[in-house]
């Protein structure tokens, strides 16, 4: 594994190396699935009534078969194993799967759907999106922030414009940013807001038209270009990374192959000087 470094010991090499194959990971990703649906059918009373025991067995197998891939990694790797965010993330849900089931700790316990966010590091393309959005997260907060700003402007306006007719909806400026973040989402806000507003104001509509033109068409597309634009920062990176590792193999291969040839060659001069 690149990011935790090769292990010293040759077995621990192979173990790393086997732990991280296509075949136990694929196996680990089938588990995930399947106790993700288990989970989700506990919740049927239906389902644990008829098979609640066989649930709570097959639930205890699949932590176990965690716990245990969790060690390989710890053995092969040693202290390089928490270098790395995913495995400290993978071994976070884990420890929270072995919480015992106590009153007191009911809460911990609810948490135990987590292990489907496994899914997040151990399917390399949903690794891949996880880390463009955490890497625009700072885009995103200044994005964020402008919305909060228009949200504002627009939300004193609404107030000083719509307040007296209507207190439910702009009676205040925290009513009137709660009544405009309905307006964003676009969901029934022209029957709940616009047209009743429009009856008392009936220019009232150049303040919404402007409002999600600035919110739902501008400042939200920013938000998915950010995020796109990371994706592929990402994507490029992660190929000159595998494009300076093709060249390095390249380069120690054609110095094997000197090697090689000088060694021929000097053999050859030993055989013609006998």
């Amino acid at each position: 594994m690149a990011v935790l470094g090769m292990p010293t010991a040759p077995w621990r090499d192979r173990l790393g190396l086997w732990i991280e194959s296509s075949i136990p990971r694929n196996f680990i990703i089938a588990l995930i699935v399947i106790n993700a649906a288990l989970l989700g059918l506990q919740t049927s009373e239906t389902v644990v009534a008829a098979v609640g025991d066989w649930m709570r067995l097959a639930n205890t197998l699949i932590v176990a078969v965690f716990v245990v891939e969790i060690l390989i990694k710890l053995i092969a790797w040693g202290p390089r194993f928490f270098r790395n965010g995913w495995n400290v993330f993978d071994f976070l849900i884990v420890a929270v799967s072995l919480v015992p089931d106590s009153a007191g700790l009911s809460v911990l316990r609810a948490l135990r759907i987590l292990r489907v966010l496994r899914l997040l590091s151990t399917v390399g393309h949903l690794r891949v999106v996880t880390e463009s959005l955490l890497k625009a997260i700072p885009g995103i907060g200044w994005i964020g922030l402008l919305l909060l700003i228009v949200f504002y402007v627009f939300g004193v306006m609404g107030t000083e414009l719509f307040g007296d007719a209507f207190p439910r909806q702009f009676g205040n400026v925290g009513a009137s940013m709660y009544s405009l973040f309905q307006i964003m989402t676009l969901e029934g806000w022209s029957e709940d807001i616009a047209r009743p507003v429009m009856d008392v104001y009936p220019y009232a509509w150049v303040y919404f038209i402007v409002f999600i033109l600035m919110s739902s068409f501008t400042v939200l597309n920013l938000f998915i270009g950010i995020i796109v634009n990371s994706m592929q920062e990402l994507h490029w990176t992660e190929e000159e990374a595998k494009q300076s590792e093709r060249e390095e193999k390249a380069r120690l291969e054609r110095e094997r192959m000197l090697r090689l040839i000088e060694e021929l060659h000097a053999k050859v001069d030993r055989m013609e000087r006998r």
